[in-house]
């Protein structure tokens, strides 16, 4: 018998079914214990994008029953969001040896850390005007025993509970765990055992972290319940150098946008606005002054889009820099950590802290990291995307469309960096379809939460429209295997091309959101690390913000160009006038 495809349709709808359930009419009629006929094998052709002849559909009837077998074998076992599959990302390009030796080297082998020297400020009458200085004051001030690490603690929990009812940014308020960990840093540093510049200072955990004995989030209503009973390992790297964890906070629901269970998480310069996600209360939280520092993700823009909305100073690593072990895992091969601060010296302070493998997380590697602050912006090589800046602020063609917004900010930076020694040289973005493999993430975030799927408790998420995620893990479903892992294929020329790019320069500067700009879904997929601060304000108010992109686990000369520029501009100072309901 030959398919005539309009005849399924009509037979379908017919039957009250509806041509729309065509796409997925294969495994929906297994699933609800009808055979599988080379009927059900044509209609399951369109979302593979394939034709098959009828002989070729009778012929792949057994063997079609027999993987539908296998995996209803599959679905009967459980396997934890924790549980990683049996293969490692690797962002190091084959045949390149002077990256993957470095996994080799020591921290006894590494150069001391050279830090900013930051003079010790006088003890404020009033400690709130404490809240928005970086660590790398407020650590002088505990270092010099001029502030405890309680006081600190004290200040920032007051400011929680002054300032959460509006911003919506933080899910737990760790207090009993806070005040504990502060009297004892207090005890310490008063011994003379002074940990590091994160000794005594308090910070915010992405509510995708676990920490033992609070809740674990996740951002989502299906697991707001959770209690996961060890520290994330990242948590454990910040307990030994004796920073505070204050507070869990907000992240859109299972990562995605500013959207949680609990309400918007909100921008503190605008509160009428969301602060973009998914790392949305650190974000805000850093930015309001009601921690010190605080640690996110990113997966695809999760520390770049809340970092640019709240006008904080993100670092997304190299993926690998910092194991992931005991955080919430949505894309195995694309999650990374990282900080969100005041100052980009910030953020290396904390890298330094929590970088290197952990024997657990098999993609963390032992790259050493050297944080020299003195370093000279001009002994390093630094390109910039000539066509994202030569964009014009709005389409020629369409006025009302913008193609550049931050233009005016942009083209300024570029005359800092000039001013400050650096030789800009024009370099290009690889042309490579790059939206076509986020298919990757949708298929990793897909099995990643399965049973959210297959149980139906994707209705408990609050986000269900067509880009949200439980949408998006129906959809996913139905991405080939083939194409999945030659969307991966692709991914290997990608990183060959970018570590081409890279070899020719040691950072490179680029707008963050100019129209069409596909650096950050690229960078996301070669696993290449950035630094985003925020580099001028809009006439509301708002901040916006610029991108450096380093090498692979070249962080060190990444965050000291980006130091430099904030050397030399005042715009990572600002903060936001806050507002209370």
């Amino acid at each position: 018998m030959s398919y005539d495809r309009r005849a399924f349709v009509e037979y379908f709808a017919s039957a009250g079914l509806g041509s729309t359930l065509l796409p997925g009419m294969l495994w929906r009629r297994i699933a609800e214990g009808e055979d599988i006929t080379a009927q059900t094998v044509a209609c399951a052709e369109e979302m593979a994008g394939l034709v098959f002849t009828d002989e070729e559909r009778a012929m792949m009837v057994d063997g079609l029953k027999q993987q539908a077998q296998r995996i209803e074998a599959l679905h009967k076992v459980l396997i934890p969001n924790d549980v990683p599959p049996a293969f490692v990302f690797n962002p190091v390009p084959p045949g390149v040896t002077h990256v993957a030796s470095a996994r080799t080297h020591t921290r006894a082998s590494v150069p001391r850390m050279m830090r900013s020297r930051v003079p010790v400020r006088s003890r404020p009458e009033n400690l709130t005007e404490l809240a928005f200085l970086p660590v790398t004051v407020l650590s002088e001030l505990v270092r010099a025993r001029k502030v405890t690490s309680s006081e600190l603690t004290d200040m920032y929990l007051a400011r929680i509970r002054q300032y959460n009812p509006v911003l919506q940014c933080v899910i737990t308020v760790t207090e009993e765990r806070a005040r504990k960990q502060a009297r004892e840093a207090d005890r310490e540093i008063a011994r003379g055992r002074y940990r590091g510049p994160l000794h005594g200072i308090p910070w915010g955990a992405k509510d995708l972290l676990a920490t033992k004995g609070y809740l674990t989030t996740w951002g989502a209503g299906p697991f707001k319940t959770q209690m996961i009973d060890t520290d994330a390992e990242v948590v454990r790297r910040l307990d030994a150098a004796g920073a505070v964890l204050v507070a869990k906070l907000t992240l859109g629901e299972l990562a995605q946008g500013d959207n949680w269970f609990g309400g918007i998480t909100k921008n503190p310069w605008k509160l009428d606005q969301g602060s973009s996600g998914s790392s949305a209360g650190p974000a805000s939280a850093t930015a309001a002054g009601l921690v010190g520092f605080s640690i996110g993700s990113e997966t695809l823009g999760s520390i770049s889009s809340p970092s640019t909305r709240c006008g904080v100073t993100g670092l997304r690593p190299t993926f690998g820099r910092i194991p992931r072990t005991g955080a919430m895992a949505l894309s195995w091969t694309m999650d990374k950590l990282g900080p969100l601060c005041r100052s980009v010296e910030d953020c290396a302070l904390v890298l330094s802290a929590i970088h290197g493998p952990d024997g657990q997380d098999a993609t963390a590697v032992e790259a050493p990291f050297v944080w020299n602050a003195a370093l000279k912006p001009a002994s390093l090589r630094v390109g910039y995307v000539k066509a994202a800046f030569d964009l014009p602020a709005v389409d020629p063609n369409d006025e009302k469309r913008n193609l550049h917004a931050t233009k005016e900010f942009d083209d300024a930076a570029l005359e800092v960096l000039r001013s400050i020694g650096v030789t800009l040289v024009p370099v290009e973005v690889p042309d490579i379809p790059y939206d076509a493999m986020r298919i990757i993430l949708t298929a990793e975030a897909a099995a990643a939460f399965d049973g959210l799927t297959r149980t139906d408790r994707d209705k408990e998420l609050v986000q269900q429209g067509k880009n949200d995620w439980a949408n998006t893990f129906r959809t996913a479903r139905f991405i080939p295997a083939v194409d999945y892992i030659n969307a991966n294929r692709l991914r290997t020329m990608t990183i060959a091309k970018w570590h081409q790019l890279m070899q020719t320069v040691d950072v490179i500067v680029t707008p963050t959101s100019a129209s069409g700009l596909s650096q950050l879904v690229a960078t996301n997929l070669t696993g290449h690390p950035a630094v985003i601060l925020p580099h001028g304000f809009r006439p509301d108010g708002t901040p916006v913000s610029l991108t450096f992109l380093g090498g692979l686990y070249e962080e060190g000369k990444l965050l000291a160009l980006a130091h430099a520029y904030q050397a030399a501009t005042t715009f990572h100072l600002k903060h936001p006038v806050l507002q209370t309901g």
